[in-house]
């Protein structure tokens, strides 16, 4: 599933292509929404924001795309009407005179009006956007201070959109190794120190990836990686996928495990639990 960097990213997308010009047609895959085409065509996209992992598509007569790309969900960018190969199932299409942005396999669509935002089930309980640049360390530590979060463990808490959202499977492996906190922890376990480092963890990896395209991991030890040669995968993260791989800090070898059926990677020794 996309995360909060990868959803911001489609939104820049979004928003460079078709931004500001007229739609010029608007297709949806989903019968009650076909009504809607024509009341869009003509319109303007005035903002494409994501919130947490969804996105709002927002026009200039009042009206919002709510979309959430879910597990499979895919936006491409493509020249006015020109569609790719794929098998993929078109589910939205937002044409211009030059560009279409195109919305594939994503379920969850929803046509809504300004005054439905505040009230709609996913969006008015997600929690601050880690991404937002009005989100703030001070209000991210009282997150984890909350009597409502912290009594659960960090495993669970951090992949709850209602706590903090945009985060995900890899942020959270990620921004456990960076704080140096046991997975299975709670937030009323840890030191004032450790929920220091989660919420600076919390904010600065999430903003590190969206602007590198997906990359967690020292920026200069990439760099000297990829001067010796090495791929994207070896580098791209602290811990996420590199089970049985060497720590970069210590050399202990990445573990992997789950929890709700999600898998999670550490460092034993670096996010040691005594």
């Amino acid at each position: 599933m996309p995360e909060g960097p990868e959803i911001k990213r489609a939104a820049d997308a979004i928003a460079r292509a078709i931004a500001h010009q007229p739609l010029t047609e608007v297709f949806f895959a989903f019968e009650h929404l076909k009504p809607y085409s024509k009341k869009l065509e003509g319109q303007q996209v005035i903002a494409v924001e994501p919130r947490g992992k969804a996105l709002l598509t927002r026009f200039d007569n009042q009206l919002n795309i709510y979309s959430h790309n879910q597990l499979y969900g895919k936006w491409m960018i493509r020249k006015a009407h020109n569609y790719p190969d794929t098998n993929r199932q078109l589910r939205l299409a937002l044409h211009t005179a030059k560009k279409s942005a195109l919305l594939y396999s994503a379920s969850d669509i929803e046509l809504l009006h300004d005054d439905e935002l505040a009230v709609h089930p996913f969006l008015e309980r997600i929690g601050p956007d880690v991404l937002h640049p009005s989100t703030t360390l001070k209000q991210v530590i009282a997150r984890f201070q909350d009597k409502t979060f912290h009594r659960r463990q960090l495993t669970t808490l951090l992949l709850d959109q209602g706590f903090l959202s945009g985060l995900g499977n890899y942020l959270r492996s990620e921004i456990l190794f960076v704080a140096g906190v046991f997975p299975k922890q709670r937030p009323v376990d840890c030191t004032d120190q450790q929920i220091k480092a989660l919420a600076q963890a919390a904010i600065a990896l999430p903003q590190q990836s969206y602007e590198t395209g997906g990359i967690t991991n020292d920026l200069q030890r990439v760099e000297a990686l990829k001067a010796k040669g090495f791929r994207r995968s070896a580098y791209r993260f602290y811990v996420f996928n590199r089970e049985g791989q060497p720590c970069f800090h210590c050399e202990t070898p990445i573990i992997k495990d789950h929890t709700g059926g999600r898998r999670y990677y550490f460092c034993p020794r670096c996010q040691s639990s005594e």
